[in-house]
């Protein structure tokens, strides 16, 4: 059996254990002087969507590190940091939130950026009575005290680059805009705060797009709706993916500008990204001449604030921190000031928590996650902090968020120039003037439309005024030659009443053309619907006067000639007055319908628009062309009233000009005329109306059709109504009215008796070409006569007898209607002067010799100058 084991001396063993403790004494106390630690929890994103931490985590040590060294801050305690890297992943985030709250030691404090994570954690927080205090959440979420009760941030909320966008669209006097974002709650929120403050500026929010992951169809929406200000909400990865989509659909230029958020590097779009196939080149060509509203988070001024340290003091501290690592290249080197102030605020916050938790007998070393008192005392520190950090003041709003200026910048040449400074508190807007465009200036929030009105060609304007000022002049050329000689027979044979007030309604005609081509380049808008007025009332009126008289002459030539024989006879002897009451209805009628149109439903402006069109050049407008019409509410209505009003009075005054075409009359001697002249302007009106009423959208074509209808239907009735009287008269002398007749002659035999006189005397001598002819078939039948005898007297008495009664035979069948019959006596009778033929077996004599002889004796005893009767002219001509 094997001897047992000796166990060590006692006393050797007690110096190791005494070594033991000491050692570990000295790894607690010695390095902090025997200060107590806080620990604090963050969560510092190196890589992902936003990797702020590779700048942010240098800032925060070198915070801790001089915080630690102040004997004025926490003098018995040592803050320390453990941290994680968070990838700026919600999910990540929560794996290590487990970690941070479930391992030992316990924090006091947690320090997440990155607001999808901030989200996450100050969330949770509260269940666990934690402060979280974040240096890069911008997420407007996050203010809300309810949902986050313990949150605090240094970073200020993004709708506060909100007021600073709706400042710049105004300075740049654009009202439509459009967004496209990335769909994450810190976007989403941002875009409705800023959706509310457009509505409110008047500005509108044409194009809304948001992407997940692949912004390709997005963008492409953008180009589609014509997107020109655009607001891109999205981080720094997608941002690459969004701008090489930009430049695949050429949405960028001097017709776009796009507003970014400020907090990326500044050399983003440089960095190669293996997930967009854009070289760096195209992407700096996409990017140019973007603005970017970026909360100020380095002191533009030079003052020592809590940290004893200048903001340039501490950027050249944070360099030699980063190793001489290009800032643009490096994540978060924006907001390092941030994360260095939220540790100065911490500090600052726990410093001013250790006498108030010593008079209740607490101590910062005794938090933990059930203790709210202390939670209490460190959420009112935070929220009455106020100092001077390195990124400048740092106070908190009511929802824990940081207040700030906003810097504007513009990306010119490859690189951010500062632009401006906004102070969203007091509306102040900073502005360098240094800004920059592509273009000439700003581009257009949209197409330029350019109003531009169509108005009448002053060529063609000219011309047909030139000819309407020519009919004027020849309607009263008419006018006066038809007063001066309206005591002439021939012209009151006319009706010259009637013939005056067709001159006139053609002169109003004539004068309408000259309303109907004045539009708004001659008279002001306002001015416009009194021209309508004298285009309405000149024109119906003309025509009322002008076919209204001369429907009345063909109407009453119409009535007189075309009834029975005793209405006719009664009806000849109109009197004038008649004539003229009813040109005074036809008028009448239409001064009622005018005046109620006038009154019920007056013209007015409307403008007619027409498809835009593009002006050459490369030019960012359109020409939206306008046309001004005289229009009204009803106006198809009323216009169908008059037109089938007018048409009517058109149709049947041509139905009563083809009726009385073959009727002459001495009481309107030139109803022939007057038909000629309807069919004329009643041709030209059925056309014209439906024509000008298609072709109302092209004005040059429907003025001309308007207008040269009114000329040529004027110039038409004037020269065939009164030309042909004018003709007469210089042809036939017949110059002189009856007075001045009656004085050069000194006769007094009045002009009606001398009228009479010599139609008598062309009435005889017809009779008397009438009866030579007579005279000339007498003697051809007396030969005949004569020779018949001969023949008889030299033939026996029954051969004699036989051809006599064939002559009367033959002679019979040539005067049928003289034919008498045998028995009686009268036709046995030989005429004067010729022996009486034999009674035995002689045939009577024709009697047609009788009837000749007497109606030569009598024609030959009656016929005289004056003394013919128109009741014998009526046999002679029968």
């Amino acid at each position: 059996m094997a001897p047992p084991v000796p166990s060590p001396p006692r006393v050797a063993r007690r110096p190791l254990t005494v070594a033991c403790c000491l050692m570990l004494l000295l790894s607690w106390s010695c390095p902090a002087l025997g200060k107590k630690k806080l620990y604090i929890g963050a969560l510092f994103p190196m890589s992902g969507g936003w990797p702020g931490g590779q700048a942010c985590l240098p800032a925060a040590r070198m915070a801790l590190n001089l915080v630690n060294r102040r004997s004025d801050i926490l003098p018995d305690y040592e803050l320390e940091l453990i941290h994680y890297d968070s990838m700026c992943d919600p999910g990540q985030a929560t794996k290590l939130l487990y970690d941070l709250l479930y391992t030992e030691p316990i924090k006091v404090l947690l320090l997440p950026g990155c607001s999808s994570v901030s989200t996450l954690v100050a969330e949770a927080a509260r269940m666990w009575n934690l402060i979280v205090l974040s240096y890069g959440s911008s997420s407007p979420a996050l203010s809300n005290r309810q949902r986050f009760p313990t949150f605090f941030r240094t970073h200020p909320s993004a709708t506060l680059h909100n007021p600073t966008r709706v400042q710049l669209f105004q300075k740049w006097k654009w009202t439509k805009i459009a967004t496209i974002q990335q769909t994450t709650e810190v976007f989403t929120s941002t875009l409705d705060d800023l959706e509310e403050r457009v509505k409110e500026a008047g500005i509108e929010i044409s194009v809304r797009q948001s992407f997940l992951t692949d912004p390709a169809v997005a963008v492409k929406n953008l180009k589609r709706q014509d997107a020109r200000i655009i607001v891109g909400l999205f981080y720094e990865t997608e941002a690459r993916k969004v701008f090489c989509e930009v430049y695949k659909e050429k949405l960028y230029g001097k017709k776009h500008v796009w507003f970014l958020i400020g907090w990326y590097a500044d050399n983003w779009f440089k960095i190669h990204d293996p997930s967009i196939n854009c070289t760096a080149e195209q992407m700096t060509e996409a990017v140019e001449g973007h603005v970017t509203t970026e909360i100020v988070m380095l002191n533009p001024e030079t003052v020592r604030g809590a940290s004893n340290l200048t903001s340039q003091e501490f950027l050249a501290q944070l360099m030699s921190e980063l190793g001489g690592k290009n800032p643009e290249e490096t994540g978060g080197f924006q907001e390092a000031p941030l994360a260095y102030d939220a540790i100065w605020a911490m500090a600052l916050a726990l410093n001013k928590t250790v006498g108030p938790l010593r008079a209740k007998g607490r101590r910062l070393e005794d938090f933990n996650y059930n203790n709210r008192d202390i939670t209490a005392e460190i959420y009112r520190a935070l929220n009455t902090s106020s100092f001077e950090g390195v990124s400048g003041h740092v106070v908190f709003d009511a929802q824990g968020s940081r207040m700030a200026w906003t810097l504007i910048e513009q990306l010119q040449g490859g690189s951010y120039k500062k632009i401006g400074y906004y102070d969203s508190t007091k509306g102040n807007l900073s502005w360098y003037g240094n800004d920059k465009w592509i273009g000439p200036g700003p581009p257009a929030d949209q197409t330029v439309v350019i109003e531009e009105f169509r108005y009448l060609s002053q060529k063609l304007f000219v011309s047909v005024s030139v000819f309407a000022g020519l009919g004027i002049l020849l309607g009263i050329v008419c006018l006066t030659f038809n007063i001066y000689n309206s005591n002439v027979r021939y012209i009151q044979n006319s009706q010259p009443y009637l013939n005056n007030i067709t001159a006139v309604g053609c002169m109003m005609a004539l004068a309408a053309v000259f309303p109907l081509g004045i539009d708004g380049l001659h008279v002001a808008r306002r001015q416009f619907p009194v021209v309508c007025q004298f285009r309405l009332w000149l024109l119906g009126l003309g025509f009322s006067l002008a076919y209204g008289s001369m429907f009345t002459k063909i109407w009453w030539v119409h009535t007189v000639f075309t009834k029975k024989e005793d209405k006719k006879d009664k009806r000849k002897h109109l009197e004038p007055f008649k004539l003229y009451a009813t040109v005074g209805v036809l008028l009448g009628v239409d001064v009622l319908s005018l005046m109620i149109w006038q009154i019920v439903d007056p013209l007015h402006i409307t403008v007619e628009k027409f498809t835009r069109e593009a002006p050459k050049g490369d030019l960012d407008v359109l020409i939206q062309p306008l046309l001004e019409h005289c229009s009204s509410e009803k106006m198809n209505t009323w216009l169908g009233v008059v037109y089938g009003y007018k048409g009517l009075l058109l149709l049947l005054g041509i139905f009563l000009a083809y009726e009385t075409k073959s009727i002459s009359t001495e009481k309107i001697n030139d109803h022939r005329a007057v038909g000629m002249a309807i069919y004329n302007v009643a041709v030209l009106c059925m056309i014209t109306a439906p024509v000008t009423m298609i072709l109302t959208s092209q004005q040059d074509a429907s003025f001309a059709f308007a207008s040269l209808a009114i000329v040529f239907s004027v110039y038409i009735t004037l020269v065939v109504l009164f030309v042909p009287k004018m003709r007469r008269l210089i042809t036939r002398g017949e110059w002189q009215s009856d007075a001045q007749e009656t004085m050069k002659t000194g006769s007094s035999t009045n002009n009606n008796d001398e009228e009479k006189s010599r139609q008598l005397e062309r009435e005889n001598k017809e009779l008397q070409k009438i009866i030579q002819e007579k005279e000339e078939r007498v003697s051809e039948l007396r030969s005949q006569l004569t020779e018949r005898q001969a023949l008889r007297s030299r033939r026996r008495p029954s051969a004699a007898s036989a051809t006599v009664a064939a002559g009367n035979q033959n002679h019979s069948s040539q005067s049928p209607q003289y034919h008498q019959h045998p028995s009686d006596p009268k036709s046995l009778v030989p005429p004067p002067g010729y022996p009486a033929p034999s009674t035995d077996n002689h045939a009577p004599l024709p009697p047609s010799f009788s009837t000749a002889t007497s109606l030569y004796q009598t024609a030959d005893a009656k016929m005289g100058r004056n003394n013919c009767h128109t009741g014998r002219l009526q046999l002679l001509y029968k």
